[in-house]
């Protein structure tokens, strides 16, 4: 029973000491960190651990059974459920060295996971919602309130410090927790007094570093795309704007997202993941197009090898940022450097491969690369080589230098460049001037030799318009002429008949006066008397035909002459009639085996009308010979049945005359349909027509205020219609 009583009390120790927290964290003036005054307690130990919500986990003196030794910064996604939501608590006993005096005290919550702070069971303060009273979750944005929460503890006391904490996993690769992505040391610190001094004035002044960077970097971009839009031959000036454009997007993104949105009072996680790769992509985009900067600027091309390099360790880069595909980080970090070592390398390559060329402007963006790439590079060795984890002084100045350099220099440039412009343009003026007055006088010079080669050609023009005028009035005459001599034919044929009529009756009356002597030489008087009245019905059938012979010639001999242009009140039916009979009988003089029917049609209700008679006659005997061309011609193909009809047709039609000649020969080409009332153009064979015929009818019939019309069909006739009004 001895050895049984101490093995008891040692298991009741035991048992005491795993539910109760008796380590007590004791914090020292010396914890603070130098430069921000604060000292970050998730990252010491004494912190307790339960998974779940209970808000009586919160109080001072709780059975602590099935709690963990775990500090905050342990929280892991494995801790997450189905939802990717981890929610647990952490405890914590706290006490303060009394080297502090009345030093005032607070804590501040960096991270976004929601937390709720307690101290010796008495709610301090919430940040972001975990959930508590029912509110909806919503994730702490702890850059919306710099200040710490300030807290009332004493030196040499003892507190007991309850974190609820839920965070949810990130939607983006990896899927980590949320507060991870700040560092899960900012899940709770206690700061000192000097803290806003030393940290929310350094966030105030980087604000407004940013700031001054976003702005002056738009006013460039601006600046060159203004200036590309007003000088659009100046490609190198869309490239400017185009590499400005994408520094200003990095610097908006970086602004937005810098410190977690420290610049517009907190932004939520997932604006904060955008605005950051937007930032990362563009600020790559910008050193990406240097290359391209300086082959444009110095008139050199960028290989496709340089090309393909960029764009495939610029995709495996952006795979491994983004986290696309878990590559590792040694992966992005090998594309960053392979990426940045082309970048640097191809600037150097191109300036170095110009240098013997460079020249005025060029030596702006030589400048302003170099001092770029020299802060780089002295940064580097300072915080990487010489002391490693130190920060340059002055950073923020160097970073400012670095970002502006470049494309300051290219506004140098651009300064340098117009200015060379100008002078290349005042040179190209002079030069235009002095070949502007070279011109000049070789125009003057030129103006007299035309001067005399027009006045030449004039001379030359007017000879032969006069020519052009006689021929044509001779022409104009050959087809008068010609219409006169068929129409001379025909009344020839015309007064044969009255003449032999006149003399067969003059013969008759001779025989008869002798017979009436007779009778009355034997004394019969009646039948004297008879012969007399032969004798006289002779007298009157050669007075008839002897007036019809000066009938036809009278009608010729006022066709022939010249027309009075004074017009006459005319029987257009008897006009028409006549000189269809004068074209049969003209045409027929000429050619003995020339035969057609001849058909007409006319409107006795048509009044005599004003017109000048001879020049519509000639448009009427112009129609009518050439409808018998036409169907002479179709004759002459000796067609089975076919027989040649020419018909001449007057009606009124809405008060005015209409006047057709159709005729059913071979009809008029479409081709030429256009051209039949042109000046010459005829389609009958050389020597048979001067083509002045249809423009001179097309021409008096215009005059006489009327139209001539044609209707045709290849292969079945023709039809030309004159149309005159009544009234004219």
């Amino acid at each position: 029973m001895k050895s049984i009583k101490p093995c008891l009390l040692l298991l009741f120790v035991g048992i005491r000491f795993c539910n109760a927290q008796d380590t007590t964290l004791l914090l020292k003036p010396g914890m603070f960190d130098k430069d921000t005054m604060h000292i970050y307690i998730s990252e010491m130990h004494g912190w307790l651990f339960k998974q779940g919500n209970d808000t009586t986990w919160a109080k001072m003196d709780i059975d602590l059974t099935g709690w963990k030794k775990m500090m905050p910064t342990e929280l892991s996604e494995n801790l997450a459920d189905k939802k990717g939501k981890a929610e647990g608590w952490f405890r914590i006993k706290i006490k303060l060295d009394s080297a502090f005096g009345e030093t005032p005290f607070g804590f501040r919550i960096s991270s976004w996971a929601a937390s709720d702070l307690y101290i010796n069971g008495n709610w301090i303060a919430s940040f972001g919602n975990t959930g508590l009273n029912g509110a909806p979750y919503l994730e702490n944005r702890f850059v919306s309130n710099l200040l710490p929460v300030p807290v009332n503890i004493k030196p040499g006391n003892e507190y007991t410090l309850a974190l609820h904490v839920v965070d949810h996993l990130s939607p983006f690769p990896p899927y980590h927790l949320k507060a991870k992505e700040s560092g899960l040391s900012g899940l709770i610190r206690v700061t000192g007094p000097k803290y806003y001094k030393s940290v929310v004035e350094y966030f105030n002044s980087r604000v407004y570093l940013q700031i001054i960077f976003f702005i002056i970097s738009s006013v460039l971009s601006l600046l060159f795309w203004l200036l590309f839009f007003q000088n659009r031959s100046e490609k190198n000036l869309l490239l400017f704007a185009v590499t400005s454009t994408f520094l200003t997007i990095s610097l908006i993104g970086s602004a937005l997202s810098y410190n977690r949105g420290t610049s517009f009072g907190g932004i939520s996680y997932v604006w904060l993941w955008v605005n950051q790769q937007i930032s990362t992509i563009f600020l790559f985009l910008f050193f990406m197009a240097l290359p391209f900067v300086f082959a444009s600027i110095f008139k050199r091309r960028v290989s496709r090898i340089l090309k393909t390099i960029f764009i495939l360790v610029l995709i495996l880069w952006v795979i491994s940022t983004i986290q696309i595909y878990d590559l590792g980080e040694k992966v992005g970090d090998a594309a960053l450097l392979i990426l940045f070592s082309s970048i640097v390398i191809a600037s150097i390559y191109y300036v170095a491969s110009s240098w013997k060329t460079l020249k005025g402007a060029q030596w702006a963006i030589v400048a302003g690369l170099m001092l770029m790439l020299f802060i780089i590079l002295s940064v580097s060795i300072f915080e990487l080589i010489l002391f490693p984890g130190v920060t340059l002084p002055n950073e923020e100045l160097f970073v400012s230098v670095m970002i502006l350099s470049f494309p300051m220099s290219l506004i140098v440039y651009v300064a340098m460049r117009f200015k060379e412009i100008i002078k290349e343009v005042r040179e190209n003026a002079k030069q235009v001037v002095q070949m502007a007055e070279e011109k000049r006088e070789q125009a003057l010079n030129h103006q007299k030799y035309l001067q005399e080669e027009v006045n030449r050609q004039t001379a030359e023009i007017r000879t032969t318009l006069d020519n052009l005028k006689a021929t044509q009035h001779q022409l104009i005459q050959s087809e008068k002429m010609a219409s006169l001599g068929e129409l001379t034919a025909g009344i020839a044929h015309e007064i044969q008949n009255p003449l032999n009529f006149v003399n067969n009756f003059s013969d008759v009356n001779a025989e008869l006066i002798d017979e009436a002597r007779q009778e009355m030489d034997k004394g019969n008087v009646s039948e004297a008397k008879k012969i007399l009245n032969d004798i006289k019905e002779n007298e009157q059938k050669i007075n008839h035909h002897g007036n019809r012979a000066d009938a036809i010639v009278k009608g010729m001999l006022q066709h022939s002459r010249n027309s009075s242009g004074v017009k006459e009140p005319t029987d257009i039916n008897a006009l028409a009639d006549e000189y269809l009979r004068l074209a049969y009988h003209g045409l027929r003089a000429k050619n003995n085996s020339f035969n057609a029917i001849t058909k007409t049609d006319y409107d006795n209700s048509i009044s005599k009308i004003n017109i000048i008679p001879q020049d519509i006659g000639r448009v009427i005997l112009n129609l009518i010979n050439n409808a018998f061309y036409a169907v002479d011609e179709k004759k002459k193909q000796n067609q089975n049945g076919y027989e040649p009809i020419v018909s001449v047709n007057t009606k009124k039609n809405n008060g005015k005359v209409e006047i057709s000649v159709k005729d059913n020969g071979n009809g008029i080409p479409q081709k030429v349909l256009d051209k039949i009332f042109q000046p010459f153009f005829t389609t009958k064979p050389t020597g048979q027509g001067t083509g002045l015929g249809l423009s001179l009818s097309y021409d008096i019939v215009k005059a006489h205020g009327g139209e001539l019309k044609v209707e045709t069909k290849e292969g079945e006739g023709s039809v030309f219609v004159i149309t005159l009004p009544t009234n004219i």
